[in-house]
């Protein structure tokens, strides 16, 4: 089978049991009816467990923090 795109010979892989067609030249992928159903479904049974969920925020270190304004005599009497 020739690619849709350049005209080159498609090249025959096994993905997860799954036969996908892919071109070596511009790197595009065909599948047929059904297979990307069946690479998703079997790619989740190859896929490691989630790491564990230690309670730590990590969005606290990326910038989320709400900018504190340059304030006047009230910000020395009151804890803002």
């Amino acid at each position: 089978m020739q690619c849709p795109i350049d005209g080159t010979q498609l090249v025959i892989t096994d993905r997860n049991g799954v036969e996908i067609d892919y071109c070596p030249q511009c790197r595009g992928v065909w599948l047929d009816r059904g297979e990307l159903d069946k690479i998703i479904e079997r790619s989740t049974a190859y896929a490691p467990p989630p790491p564990p969920q230690s309670g730590y925020d990590d969005r606290a270190d990326h910038g989320y923090r709400k900018k504190k304004k340059r304030g006047g005599f009230l910000e020395d009497l009151f804890d803002f």
